[in-house]
């Protein structure tokens, strides 16, 4: 079962996140191949949507935010557009459209930041907004997270955002293979978060930082194959064994998808009755397919003159399959 435990460092001003995503993450590639509109995505491509669904899953819990967190990676490789979006519930969901040749071996500049223009844009989606509230954005390019060049990895990107959005020193390790995306997240509390130390004694900023530091070390030295196969207690002990931490009641994340009839119905109203109406007489339906979960939604005629009636002229549903 996917597993997503939060820890604190008891006395000191860090805190921590760890997450192995097993039925959810594999649900998702399994309704991916079971969709034969759709072919599985190429390995290095299945990787980088791992380690994206468990780095928001972990953000999504540490903001806990009322609303859907939406991780969207924009590519110039064969990788054009990546999402992982969490809701508030830790249900997730993760897609990517790929285009041309994906090599056996490539790296996360290679899929999405060809020509060094990618970016990585993180959404706050609130559950309910207020009238005129929009979402809250923040975007980083793919190629600033690494200090004197290199091949910066998703969790490079994740790392370089935390530190320009919420102003915190954080440290990230992300892995994922066909079985499990796993995740780790080590931050450093806000001044308004260290109710914790013990005594309730304040520290230098220099002295967080070397307890940060010293813990963001001992995070970084878990290798991937370590965090794929090791259990979450195993992970802990080996990891932090002479630290006191101080644990919450783990958390569930779940696949879910959020796609509906009534939404696509929205689109195709977008789409205008004409250019509705064109793909009916061409193929005789309308054939959606859901990229997240695989689901189609079909429209015969009726179901798309419906569509554009007024509420109160539209005649009963047809018997259309869902």
């Amino acid at each position: 079962m996917s597993e997503l435990h939060k820890f604190l460092f008891d006395g000191l001003p860090v805190r921590g996140q760890i997450v192995r995503l097993t039925d959810a993450w594999q649900e998702i590639q399994a309704r991916r191949r079971a969709d034969d509109a759709q072919s599985p995505w190429p390995w290095p491509v299945t990787r980088m949507l791992g380690e994206m669904a468990a780095a928001g899953t972990l953000m999504q819990a540490n903001i806990k935010f009322n609303g859907a967190l939406v991780m969207q990676i924009f590519g110039e490789g064969p990788v054009k557009v990546a999402v992982a979006e969490v809701q508030h519930d830790l249900s997730l969901r993760v897609t990517a459209k790929v285009v041309g040749e994906v090599a056996p071996d490539a790296h996360l500049q290679q899929l999405v930041n060809a020509h060094g223009r990618g970016r990585c844009a993180i959404t706050l989606d609130p559950k309910d907004r207020l009238p005129g509230q929009q979402p809250y954005q923040g975007v980083v390019p793919l190629n600033a997270s690494l200090a004197g060049g290199g091949q910066p990895g998703m969790a490079d990107v994740l790392e370089h955002y935390m530190r320009q959005s919420e102003q915190l020193d954080t440290r990230l390790v992300l892995a994922a293979d066909h079985q499990v995306a796993a995740g780790l997240l080590i931050q450093r509390l806000p001044a308004e978060g260290q109710a914790n130390l013990a005594g309730g004694q304040a520290m230098e900023a220099e002295e967080q930082m070397e307890h940060f530091n010293r813990i963001a070390t001992l995070a970084g030295s878990i290798t991937p194959d370590e965090l794929l196969q090791l259990d979450v207690e195993t992970v802990l002990r080996r990891l932090f064994w002479q630290e006191k931490i101080l644990r919450f009641d783990p958390q569930t994340p779940r696949f879910a998808c959020t796609c509906s009839r009534e939404r696509v119905s929205g689109m195709i109203r977008g789409l205008g009755a004409e250019e509705a109406e064109s793909i009916i007489a061409e193929r005789g339906e309308i054939d959606v397919a859901c990229d997240f979960c695989g689901q189609h939604y079909r429209f015969d005629a009726v179901d798309a003159a419906q569509i554009f009636m007024a509420p109160g002229d539209q005649p009963p549903t047809s018997s259309a399959v869902q």
